[in-house]
């Protein structure tokens, strides 16, 4: 038996194969949908037991690149930084 490289499924493949599952379809026809066997499937929706996952979002407290820019050139010239509240 030939053995298939591993793929990795994208957000918007993950997100068709919850969509399909809350529809009530078997992990067979989504994993067709995939050219994959069925266990391929039920590992990703095993991990949050059958309940899509919320959607990831970044945190308010977060710095941006631009505010991590600028804490990085700061600490080269020796100004100090005081953080403000996030938005």
């Amino acid at each position: 038996m030939k053995r298939r490289p591993r793929i990795y499924y994208t957000e918007e493949q993950k997100a068709l194969m919850w969509d399909r599952w809350k529809n009530g379809e078997s992990l067979e026809s989504i994993a067709r949908l995939f050219d994959r066997h069925h266990p391929s499937i039920e590992r990703i929706l095993r991990e949050h037991g059958g309940i899509r996952p919320p959607e990831r979002r970044r945190s308010p407290w977060a710095l941006t690149l631009a505010k991590r820019e600028e804490i990085s050139r700061g600490i080269a010239t020796g100004v100090p930084f005081v953080q403000s509240q996030p938005p």
